[in-house]
């Protein structure tokens, strides 16, 4: 978790000054612009080298306040893995903790830029961006997008969009200026962080990213990176990919990763709303051998705010962050 007291005092000192003036207006109505939500998803998984185990996997609150001002906010707070099962330890909460995913506000400089300041998801993967259960087709997340950059970013962002004839151009300018002051055991640590993304959206989604960061560790070693992804439907199937290669400061091999989805509508075997789900995905860590994974399963769209997931999980050596065997979900917003 980053800094996060740090942030949240001089978030609310920033949201008191720019929300003085509708305070004195009209409390009711600033009270009223707030909004919470959330999201939340449990599930089973039988692992192929490993006991069974049952698990809530998080249950995360959103808070939003906008209203006509050109300022708003964004919260998510989430309690991971608040209780678990497994054959050795049965019932156990030893596991879960506290995390804030997001805090951030935004300022409407324009009508095509914008200003963040806060704790936001790295803008440089599109599962990234998502990365709710309720919005992303599988449990199990690629590990290329979680074991070569930061998925957070304590800092400031120029953001936009570009309206165009058929779609948008959207931009997103960020860096770090906090670094983490605690940190998951498991959890990969990143410093300096600098970054820029740029999508095009139309009929298809297609986006390019940039980033620069600092990897603690025993060697504590800089890298570049670069990042493409795309989502697109092609005769009704969406087929989703992403690739991201890193480089070290002296140009050579720094890790790579990619993945590529497609989600197949089973409409046509009466099953309206089931999904079958296709992903291969390819990722090496500086110094390691690759690790490749298959996946096959299918997925029902029970409600737009709720889905069911079944799926198998194989290929290369077991991985904690991406075990191998068989796994059901079910998330959903609330």
């Amino acid at each position: 978790m980053r800094n996060c007291f740090v942030f949240i005092i001089a978030s609310l000192v920033l949201s008191t000054l720019l929300c003085k003036p509708v305070l004195a207006e009209d409390n009711a109505s600033w009270l009223d612009s707030f909004q919470l939500g959330g999201y939340s998803s449990a599930g089973i998984t039988l692992q192929r080298d490993q006991e069974a185990e049952a698990a809530i996997n998080e249950v995360s609150l959103l808070l939003t306040w906008a209203n006509d001002s050109r300022f708003s906010f964004f919260g998510e707070f989430e309690l991971e893995r608040p209780l678990a099962w497994n054959d050795d330890e049965r019932f156990s909460r030893k596991e879960g903790h506290f995390d804030l995913e997001r805090f951030y506000f935004d300022y409407n400089l324009s009508e095509k830029l914008n200003f963040r300041a806060g704790r936001f998801l790295t803008p440089n993967s599109r599962w990234n961006l998502l990365h709710a259960p309720p919005l992303v087709w599988t449990t199990s997340r690629p590990l290329a997008t979680t074991q070569l950059f930061p998925t957070a970013t304590n800092g400031v962002m120029l953001h936009g969009a570009i309206p165009l004839e058929k779609g948008a151009f959207e931009y997103k300018l960020f860096g770090e200026l906090l670094e983490d002051s605690e940190q998951d055991d498991e959890e990969l640590q990143f410093e300096n962080v600098r970054g820029l993304r740029l999508s095009l959206k139309n009929q298809s989604d297609i986006g390019i990213s940039i980033l620069s960061f600092r990897e603690q560790g025993l060697n504590a070693t800089s890298y570049r990176m670069l990042g493409l992804d795309i989502v697109t439907t092609i005769k009704n199937v969406e087929v989703s990919a992403e690739a991201f290669q890193r480089f070290k400061n002296n140009n050579r091999d720094g890790g790579s990763g990619a993945y590529l989805q497609t989600a197949v509508p089973l409409n046509s075997l009466g099953l309206a709303d089931w999904y079958w789900i296709s992903r291969l995905e390819t990722f090496q860590r500086p110094n390691d051998r690759s690790s490749e994974r298959w996946l096959v399963g299918a997925t029902w769209r029970v409600k737009p705010t709720q889905l069911l997931k079944l799926e198998f999980t194989g290929g290369s050596e077991s991985l904690p962050e991406s075990p191998r065997g068989f796994s059901a979900s079910f998330a959903l917003f609330f």
